[in-house]
């Protein structure tokens, strides 16, 4: 059995410094004050470009998605309090989290159909291709 799974008897330095810096393993929160970067996955598609955001634990509302200049900006910010009143003790914890992602679009995306959908943790953007490029490459002269 142990011939299936691949085992490395001593750890690479990559990965020590990924278990120390790991959020999981101290803290359970960021070092970064709640801001983090969420992983996004990008496809073409004859007609679109699609992107993946995940981005668990927000809420629709929490998005904020806009064009400008040739780019698309992403970004979210959330928060939760909670608080347990007992006779012998109060607790109170709150977080908060916060991102913002920004993207060049392609020179043939259409800036005005661009359609947002977020279901289980997953913000999926779409963007419709136009069939023609911004701008075309020109030379310019220098006098």
């Amino acid at each position: 059995m142990t011939t299936l799974v691949k085992s490395n008897r001593f750890p690479s330095l990559r990965s020590m410094m990924e278990d120390f810096w790991s959020t999981d393993r101290f803290f359970e929160q960021p070092f970064t004050d709640g801001d983090f970067l969420p992983a996004v996955n990008i496809r073409e598609t004859k007609n679109h470009y699609k992107l993946d955001v995940a981005v668990p634990g927000f809420k629709k509302d929490d998005f904020k998605i806009t064009t400008e200049d040739g780019l698309l900006t992403i970004s979210a910010e959330t928060s939760k309090e909670e608080n347990v009143e007992n006779e012998n003790y109060t607790r109170r914890e709150f977080s908060s989290s916060s991102f913002t992602r920004t993207f060049n679009l392609p020179d043939n995306a259409d800036e005005d159909d661009i359609s947002a959908n977020y279901h289980n943790g997953l913000l999926e953007i779409e963007l419709k291709k136009t069939g023609k490029s911004r701008t075309a490459k020109k030379e310019i002269k220098v006098d």
